[in-house]
Order: structure tokens, then C-alpha cells, then sequence
């Protein structure tokens, strides 16, 4: 059974118990539906879709990008090491299960790199006015190669979401010989990814 964190919590990823030669970041969410009247339904505008990318920052010894090669998303789906990639992007968040997927091999990531830094941004969020406080059912887990859930982090939007458009969602830390997950969960007010990506860079 998979482990369910909280905000600051985090959790070993054992090499015993689970295959970690190959991990799914899987990503989801819902967007909450606006209440609206009867004729706010029948003759307002229809609300427009979301769309959440899913970014990877790949960080060194000392916290920093080592360089701008590091950063996996929608632009630059695979990094060189051929050891971390996303699917694709789902532009509309539609469906059930994952919505966005990073694979990584942990086995494969190069030891130059100690942390792996999961972010979510709305794409264009400002100026479609959206923000992650409509934004609902919104988790990220790890699965192991053997499509086991190892674990799990659900965060909702909720009056701390409200006009923030960005969130570090959790990272994968290199804990010894092994790798440990941690639930972030830390709000930015940007719809851009590079502004969150600005304090990693060397």
C-alpha cells in the first residue's frame, strides 16, 4: 500500500521493497467547476481549460542547475542522460489517473545530480486568469517498474492556492545508497516556470 504524505513529510524509497530502476512521477488534477446561475449558465462565457506542465529540475551537490540542459518540460521533453523524460503534455487535465508523467531511471541518473525537483505551472495562468485555488484532485505519486504506488501526495486547491499559478511539488533526494521523496507543496504566485527556476541556477 502506498504511503500517503503531508506537506513536509517525506519518506525513503527502498531498493528491497520496490524496483526503482525505472519510476513514474505521475502527475494529476481536476478543475473545479464554477458556480454559476441559471443565467450566468445559459449566456456566460464557457470556462476555459486548463493547462498544467509538468517541469523536472535536475540539481547538483550544491542545489544548483548544473546547466540549462537540466530542466525537462514541455520544450525539451528528454534530458541527455536519457535517464529522465516526460510522456508528452496533456493540455486539458481530462480523464482519470496520471495526467502528466516523468519517467526516471534512477539507477541510470548520473551522480553528478542529488536532487530531482518536481514543479507544476499553469500555462498562461495569468493572463486566462486561472490560478491553482480552481484547481481540484490534484496529486503527484511515485510507481515503481513493477506498477506498484510507493507514494503518494494529494494537495487541493484551497485559499493558500489562491492566485498562485506555480507550485514545487515535491522532490526525489539521493539518501545514501538509496532515494527518498518529499512533499514540498510551496505555492508561487508566476505562471513561469524559469522564475521558479531562478534561485537553482548557478
Amino acid at each position: 500500500m502506498a504511503v500517503s504524505l503531508r506537506k513536509g513529510q517525506g519518506v525513503s524509497l527502498r531498493k528491497e521493497e520496490n524496483d526503482l530502476s525505472q519510476v513514474t512521477i505521475g502527475l494529476g488534477w481536476d478543475v473545479a467547476e464554477e458556480k454559476r446561475g441559471f443565467l450566468g449558465s445559459l449566456f456566460g462565457a464557457r470556462q476555459e481549460e486548463y493547462d498544467l506542465d509538468a517541469i523536472a529540475f535536475l540539481l547538483g551537490a550544491d542545489g544548483k542547475l548544473p546547466g540549462p540542459e537540466d530542466v525537462v518540460f514541455y520544450n525539451a521533453q528528454r534530458h541527455a542522460s536519457g535517464a529522465l523524460w516526460l510522456t508528452g503534455d496533456n493540455r486539458t487535465g481530462a480523464g482519470d489517473g496520471d495526467d502528466e508523467q516523468i519517467i526516471v531511471r534512477l539507477d541510470q541518473l548520473p551522480g553528478k545530480y542529488e536532487r530531482i525537483l518536481f514543479v507544476v505551472s499553469i500555462y498562461e495562468g495569468k493572463s486566462k486568469r486561472q490560478d491553482l485555488g480552481k484547481v481540484a484532485n490534484a496529486f503527484i505519486r511515485a510507481v515503481d517498474n513493477r506498477n506498484k504506488e510507493m507514494v503518494r501526495f494529494d494537495i487541493s486547491g484551497d485559499a493558500s492556492m489562491a492566485g498562485r499559478c506555480s507550485l514545487t511539488f515535491a522532490e526525489v533526494v539521493r539518501d545514501g545508497g538509496g532515494w527518498k521523496f518529499n512533499a514540498i507543496g510551496t505555492p508561487h504566485e508566476t505562471d513561469r516556470f524559469v522564475d521558479v527556476m531562478r534561485p537553482y541556477m548557478s
